[in-house]
């Protein structure tokens, strides 16, 4: 049985680790607000540009170009969206289980994140690139992922490209997602709101008639790859608001549950200090009632 010392010792250290816990949950919390802000701010234009460029595209004939070739696939990259830092929950353990449904053998990861660096590490897959992003995001980050993973399907090193990474619902609710980034097929857009609805509901069905100048191809092939930054640049916001918000749930989860040790652990230390008290009382009694 551990003594009155041994448990006032621990309830210090426990109250330590609920203080750096709590200001861990104050610091996300400041973050979260911040990233959740701008990545909702992000989805009317995303869904804006998906509309347009998904009904301009239909509308532009025999319209080709080479990030929308299909060819059967040999090799893909993966592009995986992850935290630099743990202590956010379950978080990079569920996106990181949809990462690892891919074949070792015939896929190419490009992360963006350390932890999914230290999954392809840790599993010996192919790394073909790591990138950093910052906690507010840039479009110039998100271009340079959309830079290389392009040239890597335009040099046809990989037939298709996909995204795996994190989309954000709510402060409780962030769900890993993974979609094909390339080639592109069908304008469609991310889903950007709690009920699942993505821009492609709302893309129109009529009869808008489009003239381009100077041709379909220059005004496309400006437009292809500016959308695929654009897509890159709202994950990287989505996998942003996901990680502070899921950093703040598990940092209060843990102050709750030291706060509610250190209750416990006064709770026996009373008890054992009662006790103690109530024994040396016997003891004294007893020598008491010997000496009678």
């Amino acid at each position: 049985m551990p003594s009155t010392r041994d448990i006032r010792r621990r309830i210090r250290s426990v109250k330590s680790t609920a203080q750096i816990t709590k200001a861990m949950q104050m610091v996300a919390s400041s973050k979260m607000r911040k990233a959740q802000e701008a990545a909702q701010t992000g989805r009317p234009y995303a869904r804006l540009m998906v509309k347009v460029l998904g009904e301009v595209t239909r509308h532009a004939g025999e319209f080709t170009h080479p990030l929308m070739e299909k060819r059967p696939v040999a090799k893909r990259a993966v592009i995986i969206v992850s935290t630099d830092k743990g202590l956010c929950g379950a978080l990079n353990g569920n996106l990181l289980r949809e990462a690892a449904r891919y074949d070792r053998q015939t896929t190419a990861f490009v992360v963006a994140g350390r932890k999914a660096a230290q999954f392809v590490a840790r599993t010996r897959r192919q790394l073909a690139a790591e990138f950093t992003y910052r906690d507010t995001p840039s479009l110039a980050e998100a271009r340079a992922i959309s830079r290389f993973v392009r040239d890597l399907f335009l040099k046809k090193e990989v037939d298709a490209v996909e995204v795996v990474f994190t989309r954000f619902i709510s402060t409780l609710n962030q769900k890993p997602e993974s979609f094909t980034f390339l080639p592109i097929g069908e304008i469609k857009g991310l889903q950007t709101d709690s009920s699942g609805r993505g821009a492609e509901d709302d893309l129109a069905k009529g009869a808008t008639e489009f003239l381009f100048e100077p041709n379909a191809d220059s005004v496309l092939g400006a437009l292809l790859p500016h959308y695929l930054s654009l897509v890159l640049f709202q994950v990287l916001l989505e996998a942003k608001a996901s990680e502070h918000s899921a950093r703040m749930v598990a940092m209060k989860n843990a102050t709750d549950n030291a706060n509610q040790l250190v209750r416990e652990l006064t709770l026996e230390y009373n008890k054992l200090r009662q006790a103690n008290i109530t024994k040396e009382l016997l003891e004294i009694s007893t020598a008491a009632m010997a000496l009678e």
